[in-house]
């Protein structure tokens, strides 16, 4: 019985890929939860009530694409034993319980031992999801139909954040509350919520469990495990995209693990403020999905990454200016912009950089083109928040300012017009290595590729029919509710028949 829970099928029938889009949604969603509970603002906020340092936070930063290093020898188990679902189950499985123990920490170890555990504990279960992730991108890539990669991941993503926004705020409101009410035990909220990570995470294994896995082409001749390895490489379109992904992952990792370390410690925001932005930002994000996703099949992933790519890089340099050092007039409304660009912009970027790669791998040949893509990658990845940490801790200190002295008969007036310091100097740096893998973009080669004027216009012209819809039904006053409007009306247009075709209930 257990054996035929993993079989692979040579040909799906209609109705089998249909349950299997379903479960493939559903995973979707509860992965985003477990995400909202137990990743990204809480996990750098946990690590920081342990006493982390800047190198600390790009450490745990870097874990997560390093150990995609082992992907390479993963490709050997997914080509010998051929059965991808049964390999991604059993590594999921293993990876999330991991989070049962991280949530026992503040009740068995403290300080920097609790760290050093986190530090294992993080390392084992992000070394097992990647095993997973060698054969779940293999799988994907011939279970889903390439010529709607777009719409299916931007309908998985818009559900998943939808679902993930009110968990994420129910989290940050959660943990504020127990820190009034219990200020000496203030770590122990945080293991209820890894503790409830780890329940959506599991149901999200068995969702992974219930879709179909497709026959692996056969071999052509006896597997050259070095040739498998190398074989992507020579392959010229594909390795310039390896170039782009490589870099330009290095430019983000640079800047993106410290947003939240800044936040807290530069600016002095609060945990539900930070949540609030985070927010924001995933609802720019799912408002967005869609039309990122039309645009990309319509035309192509590169040229949706040509355009959300420099804006979000724009987004990155803002940051620049929200502290004059330290907070002014200006952060709040400030940070309410870049979350709200950001997530506009990580839409297209997620969306279209995880779909190039599959796009282009020859079919038959997906696990060693994604696996050498995800070892460079994860190079780059996995060394910039280290580098990163290093740097921030070396230049606490530094400064570079820029002002304008007015003097006039009655007196004199300076006005700050720049400031860096410490995490400044990365978010500068992450822009102009940014810059760089924009231009080694241009060299990708992908059907349908247009002018970025082109696509900026489809996105105006898509933005526009949005703001026509609304102003035609209650005039122009919900924009000025954004995005909690934008939101509302988005979900609105959503049919109930299509949100059970897709949930499945």
């Amino acid at each position: 019985m257990r054996k035929m829970r993993f079989e692979v099928k040579d040909t799906l029938t209609e109705e089998e890929f249909h349950e299997g889009l379903r479960s493939f949604i559903k995973d979707g969603l509860a992965t985003e939860v477990m995400a909202a509970l137990t990743g990204g603002v809480f996990l750098v906020a946990f690590a920081l009530k342990l006493g982390a340092s800047n190198m600390l936070i790009g450490l745990l930063a870097a874990i997560p694409p390093l150990v995609q290093l082992i992907q390479i020898p993963c490709i050997y188990l997914v080509e010998s034993h051929r059965v991808r679902r049964k390999v991604c189950v059993y590594t999921a499985f293993s990876s999330r319980i991991l989070w049962l123990f991280i949530a026992l920490i503040p009740f068995l170890f403290s300080g920097g031992t609790g760290l050093t555990v986190l530090l294992i504990a993080i390392l084992l279960s992000t070394t097992l999801s990647a095993v997973g992730g060698c054969s779940w991108n293999s799988w994907m890539h011939d279970f889903l139909p390439h010529n709607r990669l777009g719409s299916i991941f931007s309908k998985r993503m818009s559900l998943a954040i939808g679902l993930g926004i009110p968990f994420s705020l129910a989290a940050g409101l959660f943990i504020e509350r127990w820190k009034d009410l219990f200020p000496q035990y203030e770590l122990y909220g945080y293991s209820i919520l890894f503790s409830m990570g780890f329940i959506a995470g599991t149901l999200g294994v068995y969702f992974v469990s219930t879709i179909p896995e497709p026959r692996m082409p056969p071999l052509e001749g006896k597997v050259n495990f070095i040739n498998l390895i190398l074989k992507p490489l020579k392959d010229t379109n594909f390795r310039r995209l390896i170039i782009f992904m490589s870099s330009w992952n290095f430019a983000i990792n640079l800047a993106a693990p410290f947003f939240t370390v800044y936040m807290l410690r530069v600016l002095g925001l609060g945990m539900s403020s930070i949540v609030m932005f985070m927010v924001l930002s995933q609802i720019a994000n799912i408002s967005f999905l869609r039309i990122w996703g039309k645009l990309a099949d319509r035309f192509s992933n590169k040229s949706v990454l040509s355009v959300s790519g420099p804006l979000f890089l724009l987004s990155i340099f803002t940051w620049i200016f929200t502290g004059m050092p330290g907070r002014y007039g200006l952060t709040i409304p400030l940070l309410v912009a870049i979350h709200i660009f950001s997530g506009i912009s990580t839409a297209g970027v997620i969306l279209a950089s995880g779909n190039i790669g599959l796009k282009l791998a020859p079919r038959g040949k997906a696990t060693s083109y994604l696996a050498a893509s995800s070892f460079i990658n994860s190079l780059a990845a996995g060394s910039a928040p280290i580098l990163g940490g290093a740097l921030a801790d070396r230049l606490a200190g530094y400064e570079l300012s820029l002002l304008l002295d007015l003097k006039y008969p009655g007196g004199e007036h300076v006005i700050p017009t720049f400031d860096l310091s410490q995490f400044d100097f990365l978010f500068l740096l992450a822009v102009l290595i940014g810059l760089f893998s924009i231009v080694r973009l241009a060299m990708v080669r992908e059907a349908g590729e247009v002018k970025e004027s082109m696509i900026i216009q489809e996105l105006v012209a898509e933005v526009g029919r949005g703001v026509r819809d609304l102003s035609t039904a209650d005039g122009l006053r919900p924009m000025v509710l954004f995005p909690y409007s934008i939101l509302r009306e988005h979900l609105k247009k959503i049919r109930r028949e299509d949100i059970r075709r897709w949930i499945g209930t």
